[in-house]
Order: C-alpha cells, then sequence, then structure tokens
C-alpha cells in the first residue's frame, strides 16, 4: 500500500522538503473518514536497518522496510490505529547499533502568545524565543532548536550529531510567521551547530551560524554551543539597587574606555590576550583604584574579524568567545559592580559584515539588510539594517534589552548614529535618494532609536542610553515626545575635535586658535554631553594623545596634564581611552598589549597619578558634576585674554555656596601677579595644580591666598595668582 508519493519520497530524499513533519514520524493512516492504520516513517542516508521499540511494549522490535537505497524507512500497521510513543533502534554504515528518539514524533512546543508576539514585531524577550535552548518534552531531554527565515524552502540543523548533512534533520516550519522549529531529543549542552537554508531561489544553499546564538566557536571557525541558561549566580544585588542614585544626570561618570583583547596580554605565553575571568582579577581593581566610575567594553559581541575591534558584529547575543565563555564576562561585570564600577557596552545596530556564515543574504533574500542602495554601506564594506521591518526591529531591540538584562550592563554606546540619521551619509550626489517628504533624514532609522530609547528606558530607567554622534542633529538627549531621540548622553564629538586642534598648536599659535578653547561653552548645555578622548583618536595614523602634543619631552607631558585637566573641568562626563592614563607613546594596536613597561619613568607616572587625582577631585567636588548638563553650572570669569592663552572658570555646586575656580595657562610661560575675579572674599587654596612636582611638573604652585577686595572683571574680589606654565589649577574658598 503506498501512504506518501514518489515525488515526496525523493524531495526528503535530496534535502528539498519543506514540510517534512507532514510526512516523517507518525501518522494515522485513514480511509474515507475512517483511521484504519499507522505508519511510521523515518530518514537518515546513513542507518541501513531500522526498528521501532514501541514505548508500551520495551521488548518488541518492529523492523522498518527500507522504500529507498538512500535511507527512507516505512512501518505500517493496521493493528493500530492511535499515535503511540516509540523509539528507534538503529544499525548505521559503520555497523553501530544504538537506540534514540525520533524528533519527529514530538509536536510542536512553541506558545501561541510566542508567535504572535513575534508576528506583530514585539517579542521583548525574543532570545528565549529563538536560538537553542535545553528542553525536556514529553519527559525526553534535548534541545529545541528556533530560526527564523521566513524565504526558505527548507532550514535544517546541522552539526556533528549528523555528520552536519542538511537532509538528516530538516525543521518544521509556521508559515504565518517564517519561523521554523525543531526538537532533537539526546543533545545536551556542548553541541555545536549550525543551521543550513535552502532557498527558494534556485541555487542557494547556506550554513548559518545561529542569529540568536548565545556562544560561539573561537574565529575563524563560526559555529554555534548549546549552553546552559540561566546557570550563574550574580553577587552584585547592591550595586543593582543602588544604580539608579549613580547613574544619573547630576552624579559624576568617569569612564575607562577599554578594548579587552589589548589592554594586557601574557607574554610568557605568546602574547595571548587574557580571559574574561584572568580580567576579572586584574582590571576592576585597577580601575576602582584609578578611581573611574564606569568602565566601557568596546564591543564584546561576537565578531568574525579581530581588526573591527568588535563593530562588525555576527553575534548579537553571545559574548565573543576570544575571551571565554559566557559567564566569564558574567563574571567580570559582577566583579565590576561588587567594587562600584558600573560597566556600560558599545552596541552596533547601524550595520553588519558580509561574512556568509552571519546574517547577511540570510534565507536567500535581503532578510537583515535593505535589498536597495541603501543596503550597503559605502565606508564599511557592510550591510545595512533594513529599519523598515518590524522584525528586524524587533530583533536589533530584543539584543539591547539581552545585555541589559541577562548581563546586568548598565547602559549601552550606540555606535555610529550618525550614519543612521541621514541618508546621504558618506554617499555623493546621485547615489541617494530623498526621504518622502523630499529630505536627507532616514526617518526608519530614526523611528527606530526612539523606540528602542523608549522600550529600554521602560524596562531599565536606570541604565544610560549614549549616543556616539557626530552631527549637530536636535534633541539628541531629549525625549522622543518632544521630537528627540531619547538618549541619555551624546558624546561631545566636537569638543573632542576643536581640543585636539588646538593643543596639537605649538604654544605660540595659540592665541590665533583661541575659539578652540572656548567654543564648545557656546552649545555645552544644549545635550547631555560626554566630553571623550576616544579610541578614535589614537588609531589610524592619528598618533596617541601625548604624540599629539608639541614641544620639547618636558612640554609634551605637561600639555597633556592640562588637556587632561581642562576635560574634568569641562562641563559634561567624561571618557577616557585606556593607555591614555599612562602616556602611550605609540598608536593603539588592538593585537598588542598596552605599554605598561612606562610606568618605570617618573613622566609617565605622573601621568597616571593625575588621572587618579582628576577622578577622586572629580569625584569628591559636587561642582565639578552636579550641574555637568546645565548652565546654571557653569560661569565664566575671563575668556579673552587670548594674547596669553588663558582662560578661567567657575564650576558652581547645586549649593550655590560651593563652587570650583579653574585656571588654565596653555602657554610655557609662568605668568606672576595674574589677577583673577572672584565672586567673595575668603582663603582660597589649590585643590589641584597639573604643574605639582607629584606630577612630574616643576613645582610652580600658590600657596592658600586671601581674595582682596579689589574689583576684577566684574566680580567684587580677586586673586593675584602665580600660573604655572602649560598647566591648570583649581582653588577652592576654604575658609573666610
Amino acid at each position: 500500500m503506498e501512504t506518501i508519493s514518489r515525488d515526496v519520497v525523493d524531495a526528503i530524499c535530496d534535502g528539498y522538503c519543506s514540510d517534512p513533519f507532514a510526512y516523517l514520524g507518525i501518522h494515522p493512516i485513514s480511509h474515507g473518514s475512517d483511521r484504519v492504520g499507522i505508519v511510521i516513517r523515518v530518514f537518515n542516508p546513513y542507518w541501513q536497518k531500522v526498528w521501532i521499540i514501541p514505548e508500551d511494549q520495551p521488548t518488541a522490535r518492529w523492523e522498518m522496510e527500507k522504500r529507498d537505497p538512500r535511507g527512507f524507512f516505512e512501518w505500517m500497521s493496521f493493528d493500530r490505529t492511535s499515535p503511540f510513543s516509540y523509539q528507534l533502534y538503529v544499525s548505521d554504515q559503520d555497523g553501530r547499533e544504538t537506540v534514540c528518539e525520533d524528533p519527529y514524533r514530538f509536536p510542536s512546543v512553541l506558545r501561541d502568545e510566542d508567535i504572535y508576539l513575534f508576528g506583530k514585531g514585539d517579542h521583548r524577550r525574543l532570545w528565549e524565543f529563538l536560538g537553542s535552548h535545553i528542553r525536556e518534552i514529553d519527559g525526553k531531554k534535548g534541545v529545541l532548536f528556533v530560526v527564523w527565515a521566513p524565504n526558505a524552502l527548507r532550514v535544517s540543523v546541522v552539526g556533528d550529531f549528523n555528520r552536519w548533512d542538511g537532509r538528516v534533520h530538516p525543521m518544521r516550519l509556521h508559515p504565518s510567521v517564517g519561523l521554523w522549529e525543531l526538537f532533537l531529543p539526546g543533545l545536551d549542552a556542548g553541541v555545536i551547530y549550525k543551521y543550513e537554508i535552502r532557498s527558494q531561489q534556485k541555487g542557494f544553499q547556506e550554513m548559518k551560524a545561529d542569529p540568536v546564538g548565545f556562544h560561539f566557536e573561537k574565529r575563524p571557525r563560526t559555529a554555534g554551543y548549546v549552553i546552559r541558561e540561566k546557570d550563574y549566580r550574580w553577587g552584585d544585588g547592591e550595586w543593582m539597587s543602588q544604580r539608579h542614585q549613580r547613574q544619573r544626570l547630576n552624579k559624576p561618570i568617569a569612564i575607562y574606555e577599554v578594548h579587552l583583547g589589548s589592554w594586557k596580554r601574557v607574554p610568557e605565553e605568546g602574547h595571548r590576550w587574557l580571559t574574561y575571568e584572568e580580567l576579572a582579577a586584574q582590571l576592576p581593581e585597577y580601575v576602582a583604584e584609578m578611581g573611574f566610575t564606569h568602565i566601557e567594553l568596546l564591543p564584546v559581541m561576537e565578531h568574525p574579524l579581530d581588526e573591527s575591534w568588535g563593530y562588525q558584529v555576527t553575534g548579537y547575543f553571545a559574548p565573543t568567545s576570544r575571551y571565554g565563555e559566557p559567564n566569564g564576562l558574567r563574571w567580570l561585570i559582577d566583579r565590576c559592580h561588587q567594587l562600584g564600577i558600573g560597566v556600560l557596552l558599545d552596541w552596533v545596530p547601524a550595520h553588519f559584515p558580509k561574512d556568509m556564515h552571519g546574517l547577511v543574504f540570510f534565507d536567500g533574500t535581503n532578510l537583515y539588510e535593505y535589498a536597495d542602495w541603501r543596503g550597503d554601506h559605502p565606508d564599511w564594506g557592510t550591510k545595512v539594517f533594513n529599519f523598515a521591518s518590524p522584525f528586524v526591529r524587533n530583533f536589533l531591540i530584543a539584543s539591547a534589552l539581552f545585555w541589559l538584562e541577562e548581563f546586568h550592563a548598565d547602559g549601552l554606546r550606540i555606535d555610529a548614529v550618525a550614519s543612521l540619521l541621514y541618508l546621504d551619509y558618506s554617499r555623493k550626489e546621485g547615489e541617494w535618494q530623498p526621504n518622502q517628504f523630499g529630505g536627507k533624514e532616514h526617518l526608519e532609522a530614526i523611528d527606530f532609536l526612539r523606540q528602542l530609547n523608549q522600550i529600554v528606558h521602560e524596562r531599565f530607567p536606570d541604565t544610560l542610553m549614549i549616543a556616539e554622534e557626530s552631527t549637530a542633529w536636535p534633541l539628541v538627549t531629549r525625549p522622543p515626545y518632544i521630537g528627540g531621540l531619547g538618549f541619555d548622553f551624546k558624546w561631545n564629538m566636537g569638543w573632542m575635535h576643536d581640543m585636539l586642534l588646538y593643543m596639537s598648536k605649538d604654544p605660540i599659535y595659540r592665541q590665533y586658535h583661541h575659539n578652540n578653547l572656548t567654543f564648545s561653552l557656546w552649545y555645552a548645555f544644549s545635550e547631555n554631553f560626554i566630553l571623550p578622548l576616544s579610541h578614535d583618536e589614537v588609531v589610524h595614523g592619528k598618533g596617541s594623545l601625548l604624540g599629539k602634543m608639541p614641544g620639547d619631552l618636558w612640554q609634551k607631558f605637561a600639555n597633556l596634564r592640562a588637556l587632561y585637566a581642562y576635560m574634568y573641568a569641562h562641563p559634561g562626563k567624561k571618557l577616557l581611552f585606556m593607555g591614555s592614563e599612562i602616556g602611550q607613546w605609540r598608536e593603539w594596536d588592538y593585537a598588542s598589549s598596552l605599554d605598561w613597561h612606562l610606568l618605570q619613568w617618573e613622566s609617565h607616572q605622573g601621568i597616571q597619578k593625575l588621572i587618579r587625582d582628576l577622578n577622586h577631585l572629580y569625584k569628591s567636588e559636587p561642582a565639578l558634576y552636579e550641574w555637568d548638563c546645565d548652565a546654571r553650572g557653569f560661569e565664566w570669569v575671563d575668556f579673552s585674554d587670548a594674547a596669553a592663552s588663558v582662560v578661567s572658570f567657575l564650576r558652581w555646586a547645586a549649593d550655590w555656596r560651593d563652587c570650583v575656580l579653574v585656571v588654565a595657562n596653555f602657554t610655557p610661560v609662568v605668568r606672576y601677579k595674574y589677577r583673577i575675579g572672584v565672586p567673595c572674599t575668603g582663603v582660597w587654596m589649590e585643590i589641584l595644580n597639573t604643574d605639582a612636582l607629584h606630577y612630574n611638573g616643576s613645582g610652580v604652585t600658590n600657596p592658600p591666598i586671601a581674595a582682596e577686595p579689589i574689583p576684577w572683571a566684574g566680580r567684587p574680589c580677586s586673586l593675584s595668582l602665580t600660573l604655572p606654565p602649560l598647566a591648570v589649577i583649581f582653588l577652592k574658598k576654604m575658609s573666610d
């Protein structure tokens, strides 16, 4: 009796059957409206013989007929009419005999609620639904695989367990939402896998890494690992309960930006990078001792190319395996929290690489990327996400929530926001098309950013969303309900550009570039800014920060100390890339350690001491942070002395009686009896001087000095100071 056509058998054996559950597994045989029997079908090209072991007759062995030499087996019975549980007893081509489960006898376990939310593009816990998950179904333990590939003809799970043969384990399609599902009993944590996708487009067949995979092989291998979830016990309860008090506009935020692979290496072992656990034993203690409040990690998401530093992501739900397993990263973050250090992660929703194991052309179509001119990024040779797709937006937003929830990240720094905002970003005339209103604004991406920030702040109101955005786009850090993008902070790229341009000039010419020093205060409170001296400024031939400084050896270090002090005095939160705090000479190299040996010299020790003291000063003086993002916290004393390259200003605390006076001299000339107006009488004392001997400066300092009742620059009193060369001094009124 034929229960299945030859065409179907060929489709199963040749790997192009899109509905394997309609034929494989156990099915009733009907005659009219009556069930008259049962048929069981299995396929495996590596099996020679197969027997059925019914669960209710465990000693029985019913041999299946091999209907096709390619490995298609069938068994029929007219004594049974209802489906029953069974196992398979198999003899393979190598003569090995095993007992196994038939995955095609198990029902679908996807919940209607999950399918509904996914269909709406609003499944905020996507990682608990898609990907690979250890499950127990009908009393059998195994792994449930779920992947989105709506335009595929056939999707299979492949791995060592089936010789990477896509014919063996084709998945069940849920056509309404394009999801594919398969439960493979007997598999467990540690199994490596991919999806083999055969497209409806003729000729396309690729092995793809799981877009929602949690752990991958170390590059250059790209398969995913099945892992045990929820098996980490966090020890950061105190930090998490207090985080809402620490991450505010009126709190100090000083960020140490880190690339994990090049902070330190192990020279005795081929200069290998540190593991997450080794980093956890060293990095948090160092950052805490240096006084930073946060660490920001260059992307730790899985990526194929070391040279991309992590900015070309293939695993949006997986920490890179370069440094170990996911729980290793959890321990690193946990340890930071235990020491009072917040952890920010760089996250890249703008684009992804073209590596064929990744998201590109995932199911034989432009599933994740735009299919037109918008889909290719001209600068980076990458693909641009299709922000018009609710499924793609769901994928990205779920990824952001995943890192905040599953890894306790304290915030995300969104990379390349400018490339999301403008259709003409890095495109010449004729290479782009305007939006529906004739403008260059990328409306879909803008809407995505607003949606992202709204959802993140609803779910995690105490986390920070930070934009790396380099244009004059308005309201980046204002709420969407007034037309803003909804970020908490924005990198002040203009300040970084202007300050480095100013500091690179020989001091004799700085008087002609005074506006580069002062211009940032015209817009300093238009957004909530972070002042970055980031990795972007110490790569691609730009040299190190120390290398940018003019003058002889002493002047280079003095200039660098002055730059750092001015950053900490200027309104805005702070960010410094690793290595800058020790006065790294050479440009940053992702493939080698920082030059820690430089600390044998006092000049480099001085830089490190200064950064430590600046951080502690910043955190201890409310005037330096409470109104970082409010114009009431800043007041010029004198910005007009371009000829001397001197500026002075007051930073005010919320308590108006508390202020810090900052005076900066950006020339190598000691200026004696330099008069500065102050708001009140009393004794003023230096609380930090970058020229102090402690920092390897020349030691030109000021003793405690009483303000004189001499009006100056519109203020009732004044101080007569000695301004040290190429230095910044902080003063505070200590007594009346």
